[in-house]
């Protein structure tokens, strides 16, 4: 396998450093925010806010395996490579809590506006810290067997620029596209097609009680930040595994900067918070970040339906 010795840890990785760096401080800033402002809702016991804290804990755990990865591509050496097998476990099992997540907001604003009087789906979104828990145990746990399965002639030696060797083996690589990447694709491409006809179909859309652009922006957000996420990376795992015995150094170096750009997500979610969210906006508005507190406001009758996936 080529291993593109002329992007190892010898040099500083500009490009690396840069975007890692700031992934990290911007990121970190903006969840630790979300997490302040869903912390002082008064309502912070709904189902769409339990998604989002868990998200927004996700994000941080990620972002946290970041300065190592700075360190790295500063140019120091010697990092173990256990260390940087762990912090890589840890970065991929948060990335696919993020997209779990993701998908639970996404099918709870589904259920939330499309049944909104069916008391067997009020039951279920109830059920969401259970499925934040599942989430992570199925993340985690999923993870955490591909770590050990790693022989002791498969560690490389040159830590984050390692290859996803088990990976990309078949028995890992079409397990993982289709549960961790093409369910939740689906999952979300139904409840935004669902969406779209709920709101087409209500009496109330077609006048002016409702903001029909705001839903249509919400759905064009969270699949934008989907896709853009979370389909390179996916992407350049595929071609690594089809050619896993032939890995060019152009496959490597795209399987590098896909993960660059699915940590980006971290980024990404804090701000669909703040143009998605009327309670994270409103609280963002009025507290301007180093004053958030809580801010007893009124829900509006007239987009209550919109907004049954925060208010429930």
């Amino acid at each position: 396998m080529n291993n593109c010795s002329d992007d190892g840890n010898d040099h500083v990785n500009i490009p690396f450093v840069s975007i890692y760096s700031f992934i990290t401080v911007v990121g970190l800033i903006l969840n630790l925010i979300a997490l302040v402002v869903f912390r002082n809702n008064g309502k912070s016991r709904s189902h769409t806010v339990t998604y989002m804290t868990n998200l927004a804990c996700a994000d941080l755990l990620l972002i946290l395996t970041l300065p190592m990865r700075i360190y790295y591509h500063l140019g120091f050496s010697g990092l173990p490579q256990k260390m940087c097998n762990m912090l890589g476990l840890v970065l991929k099992a948060n990335m696919y809590s993020s997209i779990f997540l993701l998908t639970s907001i996404c099918s709870d604003r589904c259920l939330a506006i499309t049944y909104p009087m069916s008391a067997r789906v009020q039951g279920i979104r109830k059920k969401a810290r259970w499925i934040c828990l599942g989430i992570w145990l199925l993340t985690f746990g999923a993870s955490v067997p591909i770590y050990f399965l790693k022989k002791e002639e498969e560690i490389q030696t040159n830590c984050f620029d390692s290859q996803p060797l088990i990976a990309i083996q078949p028995f890992v690589v079409f397990p993982t596209l289709f549960v961790g990447f093409g369910i939740p694709l689906v999952i979300m491409l139904i409840c935004s097609w669902c969406l779209v006809r709920a709101v087409q179909r209500s009496t109330v859309a077609q006048t002016d009680l409702v903001d029909s652009s705001k839903i249509s922006k919400m759905i064009a957000a969270s699949l934008f930040i989907f896709l853009i996420s979370f389909l390179p990376y996916h992407a350049a795992l595929l071609v690594l595994s089809l050619n896993r015995h032939h890995i060019t150094c152009s496959m490597t170096v795209a399987y590098r900067y896909s993960l660059l750009v699915a940590c980006f997500n971290t980024v990404l979610d804090p701000v669909a918070y703040y143009f998605t969210t009327d309670t994270f906006r409103r609280k963002m508005d009025m507290g301007a970040c180093w004053k958030l507190l809580p801010l007893n406001s009124h829900s509006s009758d007239l987009n209550r339906r919109m907004r049954a996936q925060e208010d429930s």
